[in-house]
């Protein structure tokens, strides 16, 4: 029970995954750790792609307000929705996971 309870909070408050590796269930742990780091780099893409003609067309006047940024990314707003609910979607997995297959 110990080692479950361990291994939830590995997953659920460090990194989804971690949780798997320490029951020893590598290649689940390893499959939730990357698919959450493709994520994290997609949404990253993402919402510099939407933000860097913004960014560079004020790179020379000094001012850019939170609202001239909340503005350029509306294009891309859908897509980091969904790469959010993705995100959590994971998360929740990996918990989920823990409380059904763990040891």
């Amino acid at each position: 029970m110990k080692r479950k309870t361990t291994a939830l909070l590995l997953s659920g408050l460090i990194l989804p995954g971690l949780g798997q590796l320490f029951l020893g269930r590598k290649i689940a742990g390893i499959a939730l750790i990357m698919a959450m780091n493709l994520l994290l780099l997609l949404a990253l893409f993402v919402l510099l792609r939407g933000a860097s003609p913004l960014i560079a067309a004020k790179v020379t006047s000094g001012n850019l307000s939170a609202a001239e940024i909340t503005t350029a990314l509306g294009g891309v707003a859908g897509f980091g929705k969904a790469l959010l609910a993705g995100f959590f979607f994971l998360w929740s997995f990996a918990v989920v996971d823990i409380l059904k297959n763990g040891e």
